[in-house]
């Protein structure tokens, strides 16, 4: 099907921002962290879970929100995901204690994930080979961005509101999207081409790539990786904010440079990995990641100044741009296992 240069842009517009919903539910209050527990008179550990369940309700998330729409289409559940994702953010504002805030977050998260997994499952229905490849390329620059600018934007917003008020922001953001999406959007999945296949055969599916080893050896070093790469989003704007006295405005900025050099190593990676190989990249960037992590121990043991610590974490988090990148083989192993488990 044809689409005219404003629909391509309408859909363009509407998407990227969809796939930015993760990164702004995971990052933009992270600035807040510290506030957030003064205020609800929680311990550190406490305010930290905020965050992961966030992170636990998105991975779940993209099961469900997946799966039904193979199901059922693309826009009830894309539709269903912005309405419970402006209510749990509006749970989130109002939450009077660290309980009902966790709670909320999850529920955050899992309706997050609709619009990471839906802007993904759309453009599969909208194009192929070389536009796909380029829409990709424009999905995965969103949200290279979003987690760089989100904490910035947050650490302002601070400035004029408080913590609450940052959530306020994410109903109103997703109330947007709803608005945008209902609007701009059209079904993309035709009932024939639907998958009845339902969440039993996705869960065998998935089963199968336990026993490809070297799939599961990249699934480790990513495991660990980003392991590291979460222990710092959650304990960073304590330790900067709280220890070293930075303000949230200070933390933001360190943490988009962070973000920043994250991006130029995945570029970097990819290019790379056609030269040298993927699993030679792979060691390469395992070997970054344990250099940074023993001179970011002694940092911390030593009781370094700021500086010092600040250039063990960047090249602590830029790690992550080395090793996540999924080699392209095992990507398609992925799609081939996915299309003979759940035929459409």
């Amino acid at each position: 099907m044809k689409y005219t240069t404003k629909q391509q842009l309408n859909y363009t517009l509407v998407l990227g921002l969809l796939a930015s919903l993760g990164p702004l539910c995971t990052d933009l209050y992270l600035p807040a962290l510290p506030e957030l527990a003064n205020e609800l008179q929680t311990t550190t550990a406490s305010a930290q879970l905020s965050l992961t369940a966030g992170l636990i309700g998105l991975g779940f998330g993209q099961l469900i929100f997946g799966t039904l729409s193979d199901k059922l289409g693309r826009m009830r559940p894309l539709l269903v995901s912005l309405v419970v994702l402006m209510a749990a953010s509006i749970w989130c504002a109002l939450a009077p204690n660290i309980g009902q805030l966790i709670a909320a977050r999850v529920l955050q998260g899992m309706a997050g994930a609709g619009g990471a997994v839906l802007s993904r499952a759309i453009a599969r229905d909208l194009y192929s080979g070389h536009e796909l490849t380029r829409f990709f390329g424009l999905l995965m620059l969103v949200n290279g961005l979003a987690p760089i600018f989100a904490p910035v934007l947050g650490g302002v917003m601070l400035t004029l509101m408080d913590w609450r008020g940052i959530f306020f922001v994410l109903a109103i953001i997703s109330t947007l999207l709803l608005v945008l999406s209902r609007l701009r959007l059209n079904e993309t999945l035709p009932p024939e081409r639907r998958n009845q296949g339902g969440i039993i055969s996705m869960i065998k599916s998935i089963g199968s790539l336990f026993g490809q080893r070297q799939f599961m050896g990249f699934c480790l070093a990513q495991g660990f990786v980003g392991a590291g790469m979460f222990a710092y989003i959650g304990a960073s704007p304590f330790v900067l904010q709280d220890i070293y006295q930075l303000s949230p405005q200070m933390f933001s900025l360190c943490f988009a440079v962070n973000g920043i050099g994250l991006v130029i190593a995945a570029q970097t990676s990819t290019r790379l990995s056609l030269r040298y190989g993927e699993l030679q990249v792979l060691k390469f960037g395992l070997g970054i990641a344990g250099c940074a992590s023993l001179l970011l121990l002694l940092a911390s043991a030593l009781h370094a100044p700021l500086v010092v610590l600040l250039v063990a974490l960047f090249f602590s988090v830029i790690v992550m741009g080395i090793v996540a990148p999924m080699p392209h083989r095992w990507r398609c192993r992925i799609r081939e296992i996915m299309r003979v488990a759940l035929p459409h």
